[in-house]
């Protein structure tokens, strides 16, 4: 299959995850709806972990039985890339925070000064949920980068009955990954661009991912790129767990932490039953 048929597959799959983020617009919701729909994403997000890391944990298995040094290299890649992942967002979280205090102005009014992010209008206040969100579609884009690579390395090699196969059980799964993007923006109505820059952000490395795995089989690559994914995720994970136990109502945060968790896993073993 040529690049460009196989390219534009790969970034159908990807671009699905624009299908679930309009849930975003819905109407403000009660503390406890926020609560629920928080630790749905968390329980979307704690699947994603541990698909990455059993991806990358059979890479690294077959890497050993080839050879102990090539296998114990993967796992140490594995090691920098979740330490990457997790920390490089908290320094940049610490970063940014440190040249927004510089930037407020003094005096009683200074905490209510906005973030801003750039959009069509000029500045428009980036909220620590959006913030939060954004952060999310990072880390699922990371993780979509090396499902990307899987698309391209199968097109590649003529596996064309897997490769059909993973466009359309990355793109049914990407719909699901967006109620991770968009969980901790639901009643906030946020705009249409800041909406289609997550899904850019999010969706978008799949098609990057294909083009890069059509051309070169890396299994170190697709390593590395599952850490930074993991490590987003755990960093993400922890910053959601928070904010939930700010909004209260426990009961409804576990039922929603098993609701993301069962979607996700459910969605993933029919997939996985379809393929077999």
């Amino acid at each position: 299959m040529g690049l460009a048929a196989t390219a534009g597959l790969g970034a159908v799959a990807g671009l699905t995850i624009f299908l679930g983020l309009p849930m975003a617009r819905v109407g403000r919701a009660r503390p406890g709806l926020m609560a629920y729909l928080t630790a749905t994403s968390v329980g979307v997000l704690l699947f994603i972990l541990y698909d990455v890391i059993r991806n990358a944990g059979e890479t690294i298995e077959g890497a050993l039985s080839r050879s102990r040094a090539e296998g114990i290299g993967y796992g140490l890649l594995l090691a920098v890339g979740l330490t990457v992942g997790t920390l490089g967002l908290l320094v940049f979280e610490r970063i940014r925070k440190g040249r927004v205090a510089r930037a407020l102005p003094a005096g009683p009014g200074a905490m209510a000064a906005p973030v801003s992010a750039i959009t069509s209008g000029g500045a428009e206040p980036l909220t620590p949920a959006a913030q939060l969100s954004l952060y999310i579609a990072v880390g699922i884009g990371l993780h979509n980068f090396s499902e990307g690579l899987a698309i391209g390395q199968s097109a590649a090699v003529g596996a064309f009955q897997l490769f059909y196969l993973l466009v359309i059980g990355f793109g049914l799964h990407n719909v699901t990954e967006a109620f991770g993007v968009t969980g901790p923006l639901v009643g906030q109505k946020p705009s249409w661009r800041f909406l289609g820059a997550l899904g850019l952000i999010a969706g978008g490395p799949t098609f990057l991912g294909t083009i890069l795995g059509h051309q070169v089989a890396s299994a170190a690559l697709e390593v590395l790129f599952l850490a930074l994914a993991a490590g987003a995720i755990i960093y993400v994970v922890g910053e959601l767990q928070h904010a939930g136990r700010r909004m209260g109502s426990h009961n409804l945060s576990m039922l929603g932490l098993l609701t993301g968790f069962l979607v996700a896993f459910g969605t993933d073993l029919v997939l996985r039953a379809a393929g077999a």
